[in-house]
């Protein structure tokens, strides 16, 4: 058997941990730079918030209505997300992190008529432990499970925990999810299979293998549709391969100049470096890319990438820094008002074994940089994320006075709750 565990509306249930009086009130998280509704509280979704408005449209479609609102802060849901799945290493024999909110285990050893309980029993434990509502599902596969736990979060009657482990439990689980919702069936797929009258996943299901394969021709789809049909054919090492990490933003305002873009490419590359080291792999290739705001039609548009590769594969960060800069360079064009850049970075592969290039000889100077990143990650684990940067990562500001301030973060974020459990300067104070 397969369980996942899911957290119930994430971000907002973050914020909802340090803030216990937003419990039962319309709460909305935003995008970065405050753009618009990424994350909903399920009374606001009941308001009519949808995901997408834009900041300031919500004052002008709820008028009076008391709204709490706030900005992306990745630092505080990552740590509190991290507490669950420590939560979820100590009680399952396995499992594997898919996502900052989800979680796949693996209960081999857990014995089947025990399942329900142990299920109810977690959620439990994490509530009490974290603060964090979790929605758990368990079923014969990864794909039956994560209807499961959609239906766990729907309805109260499962006790925030619900099993499929009958053909019975699965034919009525297909036949409430609707074919959009399946996982492994994209936007496109879905809009296809609509159209041909496939609204249910149990339509989709009572279809012919041959029909499946001959229609799409993709072996997702058809891993896909067997698995509704109660088969286990999705392979791990399917979930926990990635081929590329993107970090990318959309600028509060628009940028002109060359010295302020790559500030914030260098951001992005150092993100990309972290999550590299998390994940224990390294890149072959950096990219960037780099675009205008389309929909201005009344300035000039401008879209192109670069990508540059590295003669050693690394998850450090100054040569990953480098290497964008870099191209960056190569891609920037004066007389253009950017809107966003990205940073990508490919050719993943595990870190050891580390094939080196025949002429890089560099072998200190690649040591040298490992012990460095791990004495960075480990402060800005201590004292909260970007305590320790590169000087590529700031960017400058001239006050009124012509003098220059430097800042660290060039994202917009007005809105943003404090890390009590990641900065010392957060931490909370009793009266």
């Amino acid at each position: 058997m397969y369980g996942i565990c899911d957290c119930d509306n994430c971000y907002v249930s973050c914020e909802r941990v340090f803030r216990p009086d937003l419990l039962g009130k319309p709460v909305v998280v935003l995008s970065n730079n405050d753009g618009c509704v990424v994350a909903r509280s399920n009374e606001a979704k009941r308001m009519g918030i949808k995901e997408g408005t834009p900041y300031f449209q919500l004052e002008q479609l709820f008028p009076g209505q008391k709204i709490a609102v706030f900005s992306s802060n990745y630092e505080l849901y990552g740590e509190l997300t991290g507490r669950v799945v420590s939560i979820i290493r100590q009680e399952t024999p396995a499992y594997f992190r898919y996502s900052i909110d989800e979680c796949f285990m693996y209960l081999d050893g857990i014995e089947q008529g025990q399942l329900q309980q142990w299920g109810e029993h977690l959620h439990k434990r994490i509530k009490r432990e974290v603060g964090m509502p979790v929605s758990i599902g368990l079923a014969p596969n990864k794909t039956l499970a994560k209807i499961a736990s959609r239906l766990a979060k729907k309805y109260e009657a499962y006790r925030h925990c619900c099993m499929i482990d009958t053909d019975y439990k699965r034919e009525k689980a297909l036949q409430w999810c609707a074919i959009e919702d399946v996982w492994g069936i994209g936007r496109r797929y879905a809009a296809k299979l609509q159209a041909m009258g496939v609204k249910t996943a149990y339509d989709f299901a009572q279809h012919h293998r041959d029909w499946v394969r001959l229609t799409f021709n993709n072996i997702n789809i058809v891993r896909t549709w067997q698995e509704l049909n109660g088969e286990d054919v999705v392979p791990n090492e399917q979930l926990a391969k990635k081929k590329s990490i993107c970090t990318s933003r959309s600028f509060n305002g628009m940028i002109a100049d060359l010295d302020t873009l790559r500030t914030h490419v260098a951001n992005y590359a150092a993100r990309c470096a972290e999550k590299l080291r998390t994940e224990g792999t390294v890149a072959s290739i950096v990219g960037v890319f780099l675009n205008t705001n389309t929909f201005r039609e009344d300035l000039p548009q401008y879209w192109n990438f670069h990508e540059t590769r590295l003669i050693t594969p690394t998850s450090s960060t100054i040569p990953i820094v480098q290497a964008a800069c870099e191209a960056l360079q190569q891609i920037y064009r004066q007389g253009y008002q950017y809107k966003k850049a990205g940073v990508i970075v490919m050719g993943i592969s595990p870190k050891s074994p580390l094939q080196q290039d025949l002429f890089d000889v560099n072998a200190e100077q690649i040591e040298k940089m490992r012990r460095l990143d791990e004495v960075v990650d480990r402060i800005n684990r201590m004292q909260g994320s970007e305590t320790i940067v590169i000087g590529a990562q700031q960017y400058t500001r001239k006050d009124g006075k012509g003098k220059a301030n430097v800042f660290a973060n060039a994202i917009k974020h007005d809105f943003r709750s404090p890390n009590p459990t990641t900065r010392w300067s957060d931490i909370i104070k009793l009266k």
